[in-house]
C-alpha cells in the first residue's frame, strides 16, 4: 500500500475509533500517526527494514506494527474488524457536511437512530431538537445537509473548476491586503478532476481577506472562519478552503499545498539528505530543532534565506523547477535532478486541430462557421471529422454524403479568406470485429480519419477490446490515421472500456497511427498517464477539441493542462506543425 493510502487508512480509523465511542487518546494518536506519517521525511521502507520506525515523534509500537502491516500486505485485520462493527449506516452520515462522528454517536445512542432515512425522520419529528447540544436549529442544518451530501460530495471537471477558481482568484488578488495569491492543490496540479479548492495568500492582513472571502455571491455555505483560514461550500456543492500565510512563507506554503502526498514525501526526503528540514512553514537547517507537528510560532530567523519563489526552493534543494503540473511524486525529482525535465507545451504551440464536428452529423456550425471560430482564435488549420453511418445516432454520414462534404471542403478552401484551411475528415467507427465503417475506397479521398469505437463496448474482454482496436490501426485506410478517445471514458459518468495500452501504442508506432488526446473535459483520453509511453515509441499526439459548438474549441486549452501533465513537449503533438507541414506530411501517406 503506498504511503498515502496509510494515511488515510489511520485518518479512517480515528474516525471510526470516534465514531465507536473509543478513548479519546486513542483516537487522537491515529489522528498524529497519519500526520506523522504524512510528514515522513525519511524512506518509509528503509525505517522499517532497520526498525526505526517506532523512533519517529507520534508513531508508537502498535502503530509501528500496523503501518508495516499496510506497508507489505495492505491489509489490516484491525481495520476490517472495526469497520465491520458500526452500521453502514453511520458511516454513511459522516458524509453529511457538519455533522461529524461525536454526533452521529450521540443521535445514534440516545434515539437508536442507523440509517440516513432515521435521521432524516428524527429531525422532522422534532425528537433530535430534544437531545442536549442540538436544537431546531441544528436539526434543520442536519435536514439541508442530507440533501446536499450527494453534490457535497462528489469531485468536479477540472474545466468547471476552472471556471470558479479563475474569478475567485482574480478577486483576491486585487485586494489590498494581499501581496501575492494562487490557487494550489490538485487543480493546479490539472488533475482531470477536482475535489476542492485550495487558495493560497501571502498577506500580513489576514481578517478583511477572510471576512471578502466567506461574503462571496456564489458561497451557499461558511463551514469554517478562522483567523488565518475559513472553508465554504460553493453553490454546486464544491469547497473551496484559503489560508492566508505571512508572505515570507508564503512559497513554502504553496509548494506544500500544490504537491501530492508522494511529491512531498520525496521533497522533504531529498532535503532531510542535505541536513535541512522541508514543510509548509520553511526550509530549516535540521539541527535548528524546529518541530512543525507541536504548531510552534514561525520564526523567520530559522527560515532559509533567498526563497522568494517557487523556482528558489527547487534551486535551494539542487533541483530544476518542476512544474506544477508535474508534482505527483513520480520521477520528477530524478529528471530535475539532472537537468531533464521536458520543456513543456503551452497553448502558443498549437497551430491548429484536428476532430471536430459539423452539422452534417451531430454538431451546430457550419463548416465556414467552424474555419471562421478556428482562425478567430488563432488557429491557421482545422480538421472536420464528422461521424460515419454506423453512428446513426449522431446523423452519421454515408458514404455519398461525406464526399459531397469533402468536395465543399476543398470548394471553401478555394476561396477561404480568413477562414481556418479546412482538412477533411471523418470519424471512423470501429465496429465491433475492428473492421472500418468504411473501406479504403471512401477513406483514401479524404486527408485523415479518427478511428474510434462507438458500439458495441458491453461484454468485452480486455483481450477482445484490444484486439478489435489493434485491427483498425492495421487496416489500410489510405490517409493519416489518428486513434480516437482510447477507452472511450466519460469522467465521473461512466467508466472506460479496458484496453491493454501498451499493446495499443505499440500498434500504433508499428503502423504510423498517432494518438488522439481528446480534450473534451469529460474524456482526457489517452489518460495523461501513458503518454510518456507513447512519446517514447514515438507515437505523436493529436490534441482536439471533439468540437460539437464552435465554444467547444476552448476545450483545446483543457488538452493543453492534460498535455504538460503528461511531460510532452511542442515537438511530440502533432498539430503544433504549420498548415504547409501538415501537408507535407499528408502527401507521403
Amino acid at each position: 500500500m503506498e504511503v498515502r493510502d496509510i494515511v488515510d487508512r489511520l485518518e479512517e480509523i480515528g474516525i471510526l475509533l470516534e465514531l465507536n465511542g473509543d478513548n479519546p487518546f486513542k483516537v487522537r494518536a491515529y489522528q498524529s500517526g497519519a500526520r506523522a506519517l504524512e510528514s515522513l521525511e525519511e524512506d518509509l521502507d528503509i525505517l522499517i527494514e532497520e526498525d526505526r520506525l517506532g523512533s519517529v515523534k507520534g508513531i508508537g509500537k502498535a502503530l509501528t506494527e500496523k503501518i508495516t502491516t499496510l506497508r507489505q500486505t495492505g491489509e489490516l485485520e484491525f481495520y476490517d474488524n472495526l469497520r465491520e462493527s458500526i452500521p453502514d449506516g453511520l458511516i454513511e452520515m459522516l458524509e453529511i457536511p457538519g455533522f461529524g462522528p461525536k454526533k452521529i454517536r450521540k443521535v445514534h445512542e440516545a434515539l437508536g437512530v442507523e440509517t440516513i432515512d432515521a435521521l432524516k425522520e428524527v429531525c422532522e419529528s422534532g425528537a433530535i431538537a430534544e437531545l442536549p447540544g442540538f436544537g431546531k436549529k441544528s436539526a434543520g442544518n442536519i435536514i439541508k445537509g442530507i440533501e446536499n451530501r450527494i453534490a457535497y460530495g462528489k469531485r468536479h471537471l477540472w474545466w468547471d473548476v476552472r471556471k470558479v477558481a479563475m474569478p475567485l482568484l482574480e478577486g483576491l488578488r486585487s485586494l489590498d491586503a494581499v501581496v501575492r495569491a494562487e490557487v494550489a492543490g490538485s487543480f493546479r496540479r490539472s488533475r482531470e478532476t477536482v475535489g476542492d479548492l485550495d487558495f493560497i495568500v501571502g498577506s500580513s492582513d489576514p481578517l478583511p481577506i477572510m471576512e471578502w472571502f466567506v461574503s462571496q455571491p456564489n458561497v451557499a455555505e461558511v463551514t469554517a472562519q478562522g483567523e488565518t483560514k475559513s472553508s465554504v461550500r460553493l453553490e454546486g456543492g464544491l469547497q473551496a478552503d484559503l489560508r492566508v500565510v505571512p508572505d515570507d512563507r508564503f512559497v513554502f506554503a504553496l509548494h506544500h499545498f500544490t504537491g501530492s502526498k508522494d511529491h512531498n514525501v520525496k521533497m522533504r526526503q531529498r532535503a532531510l539528505s542535505q541536513g535541512l528540514s522541508l514543510s509548509e512553514w520553511g526550509l530549516f537547517d535540521k539541527d535548528d530543532g524546529f518541530d512543525t507537528d507541536v504548531n510552534k510560532p514561525y520564526d523567520r530567523s530559522l527560515a532559509r534565506e533567498g526563497i522568494h519563489e517557487e523556482s528558489d526552493l527547487f534551486e535551494a534543494l539542487g533541483l530544476d523547477y518542476i512544474t506544477p503540473e508535474m508534482r505527483e511524486g513520480l520521477d520528477e525529482l530524478e529528471l530535475g535532478e539532472t537537468n531533464a525535465l521536458p520543456e513543456l507545451v503551452v497553448y502558443e504551440d498549437l497551430i491548429g486541430t484536428f476532430h471536430n464536428h459539423t452539422k452534417a452529423s451531430d454538431g451546430y456550425n457550419t463548416l465556414e462557421e467552424m474555419a471562421t471560430a478556428a482562425a478567430d482564435l488563432g488557429m491557421e488549420y482545422i480538421g472536420i471529422a464528422d461521424h460515419s453511418k454506423a453512428s446513426f445516432q449522431a446523423n452519421g454520414l454515408d458514404a455519398e454524403r461525406l464526399i459531397n462534404q469533402v468536395n465543399q471542403i476543398r470548394e471553401i478552401n478555394a476561396d477561404r479568406g480568413k477562414r481556418a484551411w479546412l482538412f477533411a475528415g471523418c470519424e471512423v467507427d470501429i465496429l465491433k470485429d475492428g473492421s472500418l465503417d468504411f473501406d479504403k475506397s471512401v477513406t483514401e479521398k479524404l486527408d485523415y480519419c479518427v478511428l474510434s469505437v462507438h458500439a458495441s463496448m458491453s461484454g468485452m474482454s480486455e483481450d477482445e477490446m484490444t484486439a478489435r482496436i489493434i485491427r483498425a490501426i492495421e487496416t489500410d485506410t489510405g490517409c493519416l490515421k489518428i486513434l480516437g478517445h482510447m477507452t472511450g471514458r466519460l469522467l465521473l459518468r461512466r467508466e472506460g472500456y479496458a484496453v491493454n495500452h501498451r499493446q495499443v501504442i505499440e500498434a500504433a508506432a508499428a503502423n504510423g497511427v498517432m494518438i488522439e488526446l481528446n480534450a473534451n473535459p469529460w474524456r482526457m483520453d489517452m489518460d495523461w498517464r501513458y503518454w510518456r509511453q507513447a512519446a517514447e515509441a514515438g507515437v505523436p499526439c493529436v490534441i482536439t477539441p471533439d468540437a460539437h459548438d464552435v465554444k467547444h474549441l476552448e476545450f483545446l486549452r483543457c488538452g493543453i493542462q492534460a498535455a504538460r501533465k503528461a511531460g510532452l513537449t511542442a515537438g511530440q503533438v502533432f498539430n503544433t506543425l504549420t498548415r504547409e507541414e501538415v501537408q507535407k506530411r499528408l502527401a507521403k501517406i
